[in-house]
């Protein structure tokens, strides 16, 4: 089924499309009245003009959230979870029309946009039970006559700063915990994919948050917002998803204050298939970890090594079904792979490509631009690539597939550590002695064994290097939002 897009325009998505920053409860415009286009990037054609806000609407947001905090951290963690869990069910009331607005302004088909409105709803879900779940702990005493309590306070002001290719999830996953904990946000969401947070902010709003407890600022200029969030003392956490580059910057901007910092940085997944895998498996999950949203997330796999003696075989089928793949609107049903974000990101990966085929490597497929399709990249695939070329040095963040040998399990997991960065890995293998040894060798937060799919809202994501720190979902999620007090209790006896 083909949706207009005009229509889906026309019809507003239901009344969540915003074009209004969302500040202390109220829809506002930049204080000089400018805006910023927001496009498609299947055509470039505007889908919204949206309110283009500065350094002072930020800080007035801040304020906001300052003083909502006074409030909404002394409230019950009952009564938060009941205000989350009314958020969750309003997401799920309005799957198709969030999953409809997100792939107008961020390109991916519709199915990958439903589940990540699922995916994100799900964090939302998960910590509206964990804020019941802050326990403190009882210590044994260094004294007869004191007893020691600790206990978990919410940090105070957070700043989210989020990127386009999840534009949904990626703000949940980081304001679940915090409003959980008592904590109130102010988000920066990327200025390629605004319309879906502030969708979010005016399922807030329904909910029935209080005012400033729930802020969002858009902009295209980027530093002046991070600039503030990190340098006003009231902020007192920054989560941010993003480059490694970006991220170092916003740390060290962040220490003149000693802010709490969380960062889900750049990646190098490696995607290791051995000689006993199961091909046919390893094949569908290179697809799906490969290919998901054009290859444009952060735990994507980036190479993939497959022993010598199963090479050729797995480069066949992975080069039948790569070659299944519909390229088109995400908007259309069939579509498997949609636009990249823009013009600049698809002469990136052509780049890489070519630079890798001067280096020696063998285009099997794809690798070359569409000329009728400004922001379309073909799924490509490389073979006879080495690991030291620059494709595998750098994040692809697209549709192409280096595929490298390799002869027995030290120097796989040595060519896979062999990178600054350590967020996701994959590996396909049925000898259970080997599992265990190659995931304690990879030098990564997450390991995937026999799957490419390994993001859910029940385990810690995060990575290790210049992939970042700290852990978002599951029950460690909740840690990054909250201060451990030691209370020592004198005079008991």
């Amino acid at each position: 089924m083909k949706i207009d897009i005009k229509n889906a325009i026309e019809n507003q998505c239901n009344g969540l499309l915003r074009t209004k920053s969302f500040i202390n409860g109220v829809w506002v415009s930049s204080e000089n009245e400018s805006t910023f286009e927001v496009t498609n990037p299947f055509d470039n054609s505007v889908i919204a003009n949206v309110a283009n806000l500065g350094g002072s609407e930020t800080k007035k947001a801040i304020d906001s959230a300052n003083e909502a905090f006074k409030t909404w951290s002394k409230t019950t963690a009952e009564e938060r979870s009941r205000l989350l869990k009314k958020l969750y069910q309003l997401q799920l009331d309005h799957i198709e029309e969030l999953a409809q607005l997100l792939t107008l302004e961020q390109g991916k088909p519709l199915v990958e946009s439903r589940g990540e409105i699922k995916y994100g709803a799900s964090f939302i879900e998960w910590f509206a039970e964990e804020a019941k779940r802050t326990y403190g702990d009882t210590i044994p005493s260094h004294g007869h006559d004191k007893r020691i309590i600790t206990l978990k306070q919410a940090v105070g002001v957070v700043a989210a700063i989020t990127p386009w290719n999840f534009p949904n999830a990626m703000i949940t996953r980081k304001i679940a915990p915090a409003l959980a904990a008592g904590c109130t946000v102010v988000i920066k969401p990327a200025h390629q994919t605004p319309l879906s947070a502030l969708a979010l902010a005016a399922l807030v709003e329904k909910a029935g948050f209080p005012k400033g407890v729930f802020n969002v600022i858009t902009s295209d200029t980027a530093k002046e917002i991070g600039d503030e969030l990190t340098a006003n003392p009231i902020v007192r956490k920054l989560s941010f998803t993003g480059s490694t580059k970006v991220g170092k910057t916003l740390m060290r901007q962040c220490s003149d204050t000693v802010k709490k910092v969380s960062m889900e940085l750049g990646g190098n997944a490696p995607f290791i298939v051995f000689e006993d895998a199961n091909i046919d498996n390893a094949v569908r999950g290179a697809i799906a970890s490969k290919y998901r949203n054009a290859g444009q997330t952060c735990v994507c796999t980036n190479r993939i090594f497959v022993h010598d003696n199963v090479y050729q075989t797995f480069v066949d089928k992975f080069t039948v079904a790569v070659n299944k793949l519909k390229m088109g609107s995400g908007l259309d049903e069939e579509t498997a792979i949609g636009p990249l974000i823009n013009s600049d990101a698809v002469t990136f990966i052509d780049g890489l490509v070519k630079n890798a085929v001067g280096e020696g490597a063998k285009l099997i497929t794809g690798g070359e631009k569409i000329a009728d399709k400004e922001n379309f990249y073909p799924p490509t695939i490389l073979t006879n690539v080495t690991n030291s070329m620059e494709i595998c040095r750098n994040e692809i963040f697209g549709s192409i597939a280096p595929i490298i040998r390799f002869k027995d399990e030290a120097e796989v997991v040595k060519m896979a550590n062999d990178t600054p960065y350590g967020l996701a890995s994959y590996f396909y293998s049925n000898d259970y002695a080997k599992i265990w040894r190659v995931s304690e060798g990879l030098e990564y937060g997450m390991v995937g064994i026999n799957t490419g799919m390994i993001s859910t809202t029940v385990a810690p994501f995060g990575g290790i290097k210049e992939s970042g720190n700290g852990r978002e979902g599951s029950k460690y999620g909740m840690d990054e939002y909250l201060e451990i007090k030691y209370v020592c209790i004198g005079g008991v006896l």
